[in-house]
C-alpha cells in the first residue's frame, strides 16, 4: 500500500459500523497495525450498554486470532493500551435514528471528531425478515448518511455494498450507482416509503391473525423474497442493500460517497497472515456440505466465473479509496473489488481444487471413517429437475409408503434422503442467481476503476 494512504490515516477519527462483521474486523486491524497514529477509533456494535458493547469487541474482535502478528509486534500490554486509549466502543442499531445513542454526550464527541465514516453493518442472509432487512440495508445507510451530515468536519462516508446488487444481470457489469426506484427488471419503480408502509400494514395483519413468532418469521421471509423478485432482483439482501445505494445517492447533497461492491469474500490471502477466516458465508456454506458428504448433486455452469476476493484486498481497497476521494464536495464514487476482470476463475477449476482436497485431507463422520465426496454436477435447471426426480423424489414416494408397512425399519432411510433433497433444493434456490446465467457465461465486474 502507498505511503501516501497510510499518512492520511494519521490523526483522523473513524467511525466502523457493524465492527465485528468479519470484513469489520479485518479492515480495523489493518488501521490499528498500519497507522497507530490514528487518533481515534469509534465501533459501532450492537449492544444495551457501554460495558456490553466493550465486552463485545474483546471477545469477537481483538481477542480473535487475527490480531495475533500486531500483538507479536508491539506485545499484549501495548495493544492493550493502544486499544484503551484509542478504540471507543459505541452501542448502537444503525436501524435507528442517531444510530439508537442514548448516551448525548458521546453522541456529541462523535459529531465533533469524526472524519471518516464506514458503514459495514448488514444483515447478509439470502432470506433475511424482509422487516429486518429493509431496517438494515436500507434504512441503515440514509440513517448513517443523516448522522453525518450533523458531523462538523466529516470528510468521507465509505459505504460497503456488494457487486450483487446487479441482480441477475450478465456480461460487463459497470460500476454505476442506482437511480432512485430504479428496477433490474424494467417494471415500475420501487418505492420505498411504500415498501416501508407495506412491512408496517404486514406486520399488523399477521399480529390481527394471531400469527406465533415463527410464522411471523416465515411471513415475513416469504414477503422480502416475493417483493425483490417483483422487481427483478434474487433474493431479499441484494434487494435491500441495492434500495440503501439509492438512498445514499439520492439524499447525500454535498456529502463525497464511496460505495465499495466486493464480490465473494474469503479468508485473507497475505494480511496480517494467509488463510484466516471466520465462520460460514456464502460460498461456504456449499463447501462445508461437500465436505461433509451432504451434498449429493448441484446445480451450475461449469464455465462460469466464480468471481472471489480476499478478505485483506477489500479492506486495502476501503483504505485506498477513502484516502483518494475524502473531501470531494458532492462526490459519488462506486468501485467494483472483485477478481473477475483482471484474474478470472471457472467454477470449473474450484470444483477441481475442492475435490482435490477433500480427497486428500476428507472429514471423519460420526463413524470415524473418511468422508468421500460425490457430487452430480448439474448444469441446467432441466437435468437438475430429472436428477432429483429420479434420484430423491420417486424414492422419497415409495419410501412414505413403504413406512406405512415398515415404520421402524425405513423411517430413518426416508429421513436421510429427504434432508439430502431439502439441502440441496434450498442451496440451489439460494445459489441459482450466481451460478447459471442466461446469455453470455458469466458476470464480469467493471474493475476500471479499481484501486491496485
Amino acid at each position: 500500500m502507498e505511503p501516501s494512504c497510510v499518512q492520511f490515516l494519521e490523526n483522523k477519527t473513524v467511525l466502523v459500523t457493524g465492527a465485528s462483521g468479519f470484513l469489520a474486523k479485518v479492515f480495523v486491524e489493518r488501521v490499528l497495525r498500519l497507522q497507530p497514529n490514528l487518533k481515534r477509533l469509534y465501533l459501532l456494535v450492537r449492544a444495551s450498554d457501554n460495558k456490553a458493547a466493550k465486552q463485545r469487541l474483546h471477545n469477537e474482535v481483538f481477542e480473535k486470532d487475527l490480531f495475533r502478528v500486531l500483538r507479536k509486534n508491539v506485545g499484549d500490554e501495548r495493544l492493550n493500551a493502544l486499544i484503551s486509549e484509542k478504540v471507543v466502543p459505541v452501542p448502537g442499531d444503525i436501524s435507528l435514528n442517531n444510530m439508537g445513542l442514548s448516551d448525548s454526550n458521546l453522541l456529541q464527541d462523535m459529531m465533533q471528531e469524526i472524519d471518516i465514516i464506514v458503514n459495514s453493518a448488514a444483515t447478509t442472509r439470502f432470506d433475511e425478515r424482509y422487516d429486518v432487512a429493509l431496517g438494515i440495508n436500507t434504512l441503515g445507510p440514509l440513517n448513517i448518511l443523516n448522522f453525518a451530515k450533523k458531523c462538523v468536519k466529516p470528510q468521507l462516508l465509505l459505504h460497503v455494498s456488494t457487486a450483487y446488487v446487479c441482480g441477475k444481470r450478465s456480461g460487463l457489469i459497470l460500476e454505476k450507482p442506482f437511480a432512485m426506484g430504479e428496477t433490474l427488471n424494467g417494471k415500475n419503480k420501487v418505492d420505498i416509503d411504500a415498501e416501508m408502509r407495506l412491512v408496517d400494514q404486514k406486520l399488523k395483519q399477521l399480529k390481527k391473525l394471531g400469527y406465533s413468532e415463527e410464522e411471523t418469521k416465515q411471513a415475513m421471509k416469504d414477503l422480502g423474497l416475493q417483493r425483490a423478485k417483483l422487481y427483478g432482483w434474487p433474493n431479499t439482501y441484494v434487494f435491500t442493500k441495492a434500495m440503501g445505494e439509492m438512498l445514499l445517492g439520492y439524499c447525500r447533497e454535498s456529502m463525497p460517497i464511496v460505495i465499495i461492491r466486493p464480490t465473494i469474500i474469503t479468508s485473507t490471502f497475505s494480511d496480517p497472515f494467509p488463510g484466516w477466516v471466520e465462520g460460514i458465508k456464502t460460498i461456504d456454506s456449499v463447501i462445508v456440505s461437500l465436505g461433509k458428504g451432504l451434498l449429493k448433486c448441484f446445480l451450475v455452469d461449469h464455465m462460469a466465473v466464480c468471481d472471489l476476493i480476499p478478505v485483506d484486498m477489500v479492506a486495502n481497497a476501503m483504505i485506498v479509496t477513502a484516502a483518494e476521494h475524502s473531501r470531494e464536495s458532492g462526490s459519488h464514487t462506486i468501485y467494483h473489488v472483485g477478481s473477475s476482470y483482471r484474474n478470472p476463475v471457472m467454477y470449473k477449476q474450484i470444483y477441481e481444487i475442492l475435490n482435490r482436497f477433500f480427497m486428500e485431507s476428507p472429514l471423519l463422520g460420526r463413524n470415524g471413517l473418511p468422508i468421500v465426496p460425490n457430487v452430480t454436477i448439474l448444469s441446467t435447471m432441466a437435468s437438475f429437475r430429472v436428477y432429483t426426480s429420479l434420484r430423491y423424489k420417486l424414492p422419497l414416494q415409495i419410501l412414505r409408503l413403504l413406512r406405512l408397512i415398515f415404520p421402524s425399519q425405513l423411517g430413518e432411510k426416508y429421513e436421510v434422503l429427504n434432508r439430502r433433497l431439502n439441502i440441496a433444493m434450498r442451496m440451489v434456490k439460494l445459489y441459482k442467481p450466481y451460478v447459471i446465467f442466461k446469455g453470455m457465461s458469466a458476470k464480469i465486474f467493471d474493475g476500471e476503476g479499481a484501486v491496485p
